[in-house]
Parts: C-alpha cells; structure tokens; sequence
C-alpha cells in the first residue's frame, strides 16, 4: 500500500508540473500563431492520445517521468537555410515564421507557468491553513558553541541572517544550511537593542528554540499573495545558492536526487495530507523553473541566452558549433541523471 501510495503520489506531482511547464509553452506557441504538432505527458508510446481541432496530438505515454511540447519548425532554429527553401505555404505557423521576441516568450512561457503555480499554491496555503509557527526566539545557547563563542544569548530574537529576513525558526535552520563553510552575520533583537553577530563557520551553532514562543498566524488574501510571492523568492534563491554551493565544491553532489527521491517525498507528504501534498508540488515547480532557467545548452534557459546574444549581436548563431554546444548539453544533462541515480541507489541500498 505503502509503494502505491508512494507511485501515485510521484504521477501526481510530476504530472501537475510538468503539464503547467509545457501548457505555457503551448499557450505562448498558440498565441503567437505558431503551429503545435504534439503535446506529451510522458516519454514513449502513447497509452491514450487524441487530436483537437487545431490538430495537436496530445497524449499521455507510459513513461510519465517528464513530457514535451512538439513546435512545428523549432528544431529550424540553428538552420535557417532550411526554413528559407520552405515554400511558402510551409512556412506559415513556422517557429521561425514569428519574431525573435515572440520565441522569446514561447520558450520563457513554461517558467513563467511554474513560478505563477508556486506562487498560487504558496499564496493559497498561506490564504487556507492557519498554523501555528515556532518564532525564531532562542531559548538556549550551547556552552562552547560556534552561537555561544559569537554571544548570542538566550532570549534573544533572530531576526536577519545574511541580508535575509528571518520570521521563523525553520527559516533559521535552512539559513543556516544556507551558509555552508561561511560566517553567518546575524542580527539579533535584544530587549530594545539592535545587536549584530557573525557566527564562525560550523556543523552545529548550539542554538535551542524557545518552545513556549509560538504564534498562530492565518494570511488575509493580500497578506497571502505577498507571501506566497516571498516563499517562491526564498525557495528559488536557496536552490541557486544550493546549485553554487555544489559547484564550488561547498556543498557535496551527494545530496542531489532523481526521481527515486522526488518520489519518496511525494509519498510522505501525501500521507500527511493535502497541503501537505500541494507544498511538494510548489516547490518541484519552483525548482523546475529555476533549473530550466540556467543557461545551459538545451534548457530553456539556454536557448533565451541564444536568442539575446543574436539580437545583440544582429546574428542568427548555427552551424556545426552550435550542433556541438548542443549534443554537449544532452551529455551534460544525461551524466547529471546518472548521478542523480547513482546516488539515489547508493542511498537506498546503502551502498
């Protein structure tokens, strides 16, 4: 019951995800007048598939761990020789038929669709669930530790670390993962004084929450909205930082995952319920967004860079070069997924 749960969460998650980051592709294609040939849930052959009236394909395959959007001509877009021996009949709901902007936003559209989601769900959880949130008020310091050696003291209030606004304490936890091997400049609200602190780099800062200092908090829908929008901010700068820190060697590739991980946690979530459920979707969307936006070869992020380095340059990029740039970028992305595996089957076999 336990893996079926766990399966059906993953379809679920990905599922809502992956289709909001490909309908803002189509979206954008169809309102720029551009041709989709084919709209995918899942990777394959179908398991059922019909034709709408502008004829797309949409289908759902049997291998639902991601999906695509089929745009008439986009494969062109590093061979614009071909497009321009199109007779002209073929030219027209052509991906290079529409102006450099408007590929623009048909590429940016399902990024804009994944931070528009996490920010609904964020704005919504905050708007439906009143909680009860532990208050970033210390209640013990640990003789001898980095936090004790720094002064801070019991009672004090944690109010920024880093240059970011801490309003709870799960906050501070995941700021302080957020600092890696580096001094951590807090400010603390001591009574009626503004103290600030830097807190040398460690494992542990020996810092306890005091349990009595809870507050119930429920969001009015402007107050919702402005903190969906800053969970979707904060969730989006932490992965960056995440990604750098693992770059830099700060942070170790250990702790990427695959879908292995993204399922397990779905499964957890779901057990504990709906909102529950929904905070994993938010934040899958938010870290697909984010992904897709690096300046990668074949990432959405990669081709926007393209296109502004043409219309800087007033030159349409191609060639062998760029076929390489491009099959550089699939090796990149598959030696990325095998680790991702790799580390996911170590973690679950205890390799």
């Amino acid at each position: 019951m336990h893996t079926v749960m766990t399966i059906v969460a993953l379809l679920i998650v990905l599922g809502v995800v992956v289709f909001i980051h490909e309908l803002g592709h189509f979206l954008a294609a169809r309102w720029a007048g551009v041709r989709v040939d084919a709209f995918s849930i899942g990777f394959g052959p179908a398991i059922i598939k019909w034709h709408d009236k502008h004829g797309t394909v949409w289908k759902i395959a049997c291998l639902p761990l991601g999906g695509y959007v089929s745009i008439y001509g986009q494969e062109d877009m590093f061979n614009r020789k071909k497009y321009n021996e199109l007779p002209k009949q073929k030219k027209v709901g052509h991906y290079l038929s529409v102006p450099a902007w408007k590929q623009f936003i048909i590429i940016g559209a399902g990024v804009f669709m994944n931070f528009i989601l996490a920010w609904s769900i964020y704005s919504s959880i905050f708007m439906f669930k009143p909680r009860t949130v532990q208050l970033p008020v210390v209640g013990q310091v640990i003789q001898g530790s980095a936090a004790f050696k720094a002064g801070i003291k019991s009672g004090d209030t944690i109010v920024e670390i880093n240059g970011e606004e801490i309003t709870n304490w799960g906050e501070l936890v995941i700021a302080k993962e957020l600092t890696g091997m580096h001094n951590a400049n807090i400010v603390v609200s001591r009574g009626d004084e503004t103290v600030n602190v830097k807190i040398a780099p460690a494992e542990r800062w020996g810092l306890v929450a005091d349990g009595s200092k809870t507050e119930f908090r429920k969001k009015g829908f402007f107050g919702a909205i402005y903190s969906g929008a800053r969970e979707t901010y904060y969730q989006s700068k932490t992965l960056l930082t995440v990604l750098k820190q693992i770059v830099t060697g700060d942070r170790s590739t250990k702790q990427l995952g695959s879908f292995i991980t993204i399922a397990q946690i779905s499964g957890q979530a779901m057990a504990v319920g709906f909102f529950a459920l929904m905070s994993i979707i938010a934040l899958l969307s938010v870290n697909l967004g984010v992904i897709n936006l690096l300046p990668l070869p074949v990432l959405d992020g990669g081709y926007l860079l393209i296109l502004i380095i043409e219309g800087i340059t007033r030159k349409k990029l191609g060639g062998k070069g760029m076929e390489i740039v491009i099959v550089c970028g699939w090796i990149f992305l598959a030696f990325v997924f095998a680790l991702t595996m790799w580390n996911d089957i170590a973690r679950v076999f205890g390799l």
